[in-house]
């Protein structure tokens, strides 16, 4: 099920987003003010993003490129009052996906929000330096050399890859590619991460994946 933060001070707005979201099957967070907002993004890692503009302690321009300096790939979604053309430019510039002017119908939220998971679920080919893989195809690839990762090492792979440039910790690991409970050991993600490496090739201190020692690993290019 896909998650979707909403950074939203006011409580009727965002009890409203929350109820018809949740009747949709969405997960829902809920930030009321810019600082939590830009704080759950880093820790839940939602897949989308709906902002408000005027926000308390960070306003919601500076959330945007806050995020955007670490993650170019969330759908982040403007929902503001802010409605001339000048300020619908800069919300785009400052690295929204889309621009909603309040008020605004639900239905047309629910829509956009469908065609943005849809993009997102076409650009099938992901990548980390020179290493690419094909999400639909299970295809791993360095340069044209093809290697063969086991299905589970490719569902790391992909999460550290579609993460890269966070730290991903360990029970996040367990939770999101195991989809199990995170007291589970999980010294088994060594294991897999050790394998991956061996197959791509890839040094254990310099490689694209490092260890974050006592947290998890992190994807770097």
């Amino acid at each position: 099920m896909k998650h979707i933060l909403i950074i939203e001070d006011e409580p009727g707005i965002y009890n409203f987003l929350k109820q018809g979201l949740e009747e949709e099957n969405y997960i829902v967070l809920i930030a009321t003010n810019g600082e939590q907002g830009v704080e759950y993004f880093f820790t839940e890692k939602p897949d989308l993003i709906l902002l408000d503009w005027m926000l308390p302690k960070i306003s919601g321009i500076d959330v945007c490129k806050t995020i955007r300096q670490h993650n170019t790939e969330t759908p982040i979604l403007f929902l503001t009052a802010k409605d001339t053309v000048q300020e619908t430019i800069e919300g785009l510039r400052s690295g929204a996906n889309d621009y909603i002017k309040k008020p605004f119908s639900f239905e047309e939220l629910l829509e956009r929000i469908k065609i943005h998971f849809r993009n997102e679920k076409e650009q099938s080919i992901l990548s980390l330096g020179n290493i690419c893989i094909n999400t639909e195809t299970y295809e791993v690839k360095i340069d044209s050399d093809s290697i063969a990762l086991t299905q589970r090492e490719f569902e790391l792979l992909e999460f550290l890859i579609k993460n890269k440039g966070s730290v991903c910790r360990r029970d996040e690991i367990i939770e999101k590619v195991w989809g199990i409970n995170f007291e589970y050991d999980t010294g088994v993600i060594d294991v897999f991460i050790n394998s991956i490496r061996k197959k791509l090739n890839l040094d254990k201190d310099n490689g694209y994946i490092k260890t974050i020692r006592g947290v998890g690993y992190i994807a770097n290019e």
